[in-house]
């Protein structure tokens, strides 16, 4: 553990010693509205190496050479690389992106991070049983690369790693009425599990039927199916906050899958894509690669009607995801909006998420979640909340089934706010100081266990890549 840990402090010092003026010709493009005309979408590289980008419905030609079509989308020579979201998802074109981009010959790199160190206490007065404190520090790193193949193909490769295995503990991190994975054979409640040390390993190779159409495949061992919105870990309305969404299990979870595969079609804004990949949620060893079984099936519909909006609805069959309850398959239904817009001045965005997950096993166990949360950027400081409504029952909760019986079902209530402010910046290394406080509200039942409000609070200190300006 100690040379693990050495191994990332000097991977830190490497990131904040690359200085921002190393990155100065390879900016982001700027967010291109698509749909304002939709006959000016972008087209592939011209004979001068140049691309075009439309920015408030305004053509904007690139401004230097090294701008050329490998900064694209990672599914599409005529899509802006801001529409990048994890796995094959979408953001809206106006996202906000921060992370290193570097060129060799014809590649194109791009690494993204964000890493906490921070103190946690689940039930701050002490109001029920179930609350825990801890110092960890969550953390991904994500390596990206892409380069154009003949005329018209995009050939892209992913890559996300995470140490919460070391630097959160095998039995994750606490956090009231979450749900989720096992640890030592147990469920883990009230606690967030870590993720794989290997979270993404993936391969794509798109081709471009016109600047209209491309199709494209997907296959990650491990990977993310075709299945809900960004996942919470690269949407940025959720980058400043440490914690999973408590609906997590009934939104996003499959974005760690070992074994997937997805074909998608791409025409203008709309993009239908399946998936077929594993069921199973990844096991208790974060350092393996589980087996492949794709077993389950993906089918997902997204839809950016302007450059700060995208919208999904996808289904999916998930076959025996729980380990400890293998005969039971979940049909997961979630639809999304996803909203961002830059406003006047460097490094200021308003981005929102709203997400509704909807998990059916049978009759008696079927459960909804809602989401909705937000960020307000404003240039070095930066304040945001997350709202969810999730209904969990008896069994994931652990409650005893003579008391509440196992088809019990409570509605939970959780209200985060927080803020942060950036307090260093070495290269393209920010560092960010802040803090967030939740509030729950679980139904009468619970109070024994929880009490009337139990609130939990966090101070951290973030580090991730600066922003990439058009």
């Amino acid at each position: 553990m100690k040379n693990n840990n050495t191994i990332l402090f000097l991977f830190l010092l490497t990131l904040a010693a690359m200085p921002a003026t190393a990155q100065h010709q390879h900016h982001q493009p700027a967010p291109q509205d698509t749909t304002t005309n939709q006959h000016h979408q972008p087209a592939p590289q011209d004979t001068t190496g140049h691309m075009k980008h439309q920015m408030m419905g305004q053509d904007m030609p690139m401004q230097h050479e090294g701008m050329e079509m490998g900064m694209s989308h990672a599914f599409s020579r005529s899509l802006p690389m801001s529409r990048n979201g994890s796995g094959t998802g979408w953001l809206p074109d106006a996202s906000p992106m921060y992370g290193n981009m570097y060129h060799r010959r014809d590649w194109m790199f791009m690494l993204h991070y964000n890493l906490f160190l921070r103190y946690t206490n689940q039930d701050v007065f002490e109001s029920g049983h179930r609350g825990d404190s801890q110092f960890d520090a969550p953390n991904w790193f994500m390596l990206m690369g892409q380069r154009k193949v003949g005329a018209k193909g995009l050939f892209h490769f992913s890559s996300m790693l995470s140490l919460d295995p070391l630097t959160v503990g095998g039995n994750g991190y606490p956090l009231l009425f979450q749900t989720g994975e096992t640890y030592e054979g147990v469920p883990l409640i009230d606690r967030q599990h870590p993720h794989d040390l290997f979270s993404e390993l993936s391969v794509a190779y798109t081709q471009m039927l016109s600047p209209d159409a491309d199709v494209f495949v997907y296959l990650g061992y491990p990977g993310e199916p075709a299945l809900s919105n960004v996942a919470f870990m690269h949407r940025p309305s959720a980058l400043n906050n440490p914690d999973s969404p408590l609906g997590h299990h009934w939104q996003d979870a499959t974005h760690i899958t070992f074994g997937v595969a997805t074909l998608g079609v791409r025409y203008r804004n709309l993009k239908l894509e399946g998936s077929s990949f594993t069921g199973r949620e990844p096991d208790e060893d974060r350092y393996d690669f589980d087996k492949p079984r794709f077993d389950s099936r993906a089918v997902r519909l997204t839809y950016n009607p302007a450059a700060s909006w995208s919208l999904q609805a996808s289904h999916a069959y998930v076959k025996s995801p729980e380990p400890l309850e293998p005969e039971e398959d979940v049909y997961r239904t979630t639809a999304s909006v996803l909203y961002s817009s830059r406003l006047a001045g460097e490094n200021r965005f308003l981005t929102t998420t709203a997400n509704w997950g909807y998990n059916f096993v049978d009759q008696h166990h079927k459960e909804h979640s809602i989401l909705l949360e937000s960020t307000l950027q404003n240039d070095k400081f930066a304040v945001y909340g997350r709202y969810e409504w999730v209904q969990k029952s008896a069994a994931e909760l652990g409650l005893q089934e003579p008391l509440f019986g196992h088809d019990a079902t409570f509605n939970i209530n959780a209200l985060t706010v927080g803020a942060n402010r950036q307090v260093a910046q070495l290269g393209r290394l920010n560092m960010q100081a802040g803090a967030q406080v939740s509030l729950f509200g679980p139904p009468d039942a619970l109070h024994p266990l929880y009490g009337k409000l139990p609130v939990s609070a966090e101070v951290y200190l973030r580090f991730f890549p600066g922003l990439m300006m058009p």
